[in-house]
């Protein structure tokens, strides 16, 4: 049975069909989760608000072709929102040291780079370098214009680039 029929099914209330469409897609979800969460037990908070989020709105999606860009949009929500709140938690003891100005050069990791960058730059190029996505697929995903996403691509990676060639600029945002 193909995607499309399996969405209708799930749409009409068989359970067993959205299980089936979830598990096809769950270690996709889990990569996509951990890359922009990190964390084991917050991939799990997100892809299990995914789910029943999804479960509960499947009967609003109205073409069944679109259920992968539909539910990764939801995920990536989730996901952003577990990092919002990570941001807001943040403890006294937590606040991190001022740190003086050294003149040898600092290492950045891509990674943590990528982390720094503002939100939707940041999901851009998880989902693009990381999750090896196309564009159009992310333009569909972050409802974009491919355009647009170009454009954010383009300056990411040029901050990025600024940041990685010289740390001291790491602190501005994309």
């Amino acid at each position: 049975m193909d995607q499309e029929e399996e969405v209708r099914r799930a749409q009409e209330g068989d359970e067993e069909a959205f299980i089936h469409l979830v598990k096809r897609l769950e270690l996709q979800m889990y990569n996509v989760a951990k890359s922009i969460v990190k964390k084991d037990e917050d991939c799990a908070d997100a892809m299990q608000e995914t789910v029943l989020k999804a479960y509960k709105a499947i009967s609003t999606l109205h073409s069944p072709y679109f259920f992968k860009t539909w539910l990764f949009r939801i995920l990536i929500n989730e996901c952003n929102l577990i990092l919002r709140k990570r941001a807001q938690n943040i403890t006294m003891a937590e606040l991190p040291q001022r740190q003086t100005v050294s003149t040898e050069v600092e290492a950045i990791d891509l990674r943590e780079a990528v982390y720094r960058l503002e939100e939707v730059s940041r999901t851009i190029i998880i989902l693009h370098y990381f999750q090896d996505l196309p564009l159009q697929q992310i333009a569909d995903i972050m409802e974009l214009s491919e355009s647009a996403v170009k454009t954010r691509l383009h300056r990411a990676r040029k901050t990025l680039y600024g940041w990685l060639a010289d740390p001291s600029e790491r602190k501005v945002n994309a």
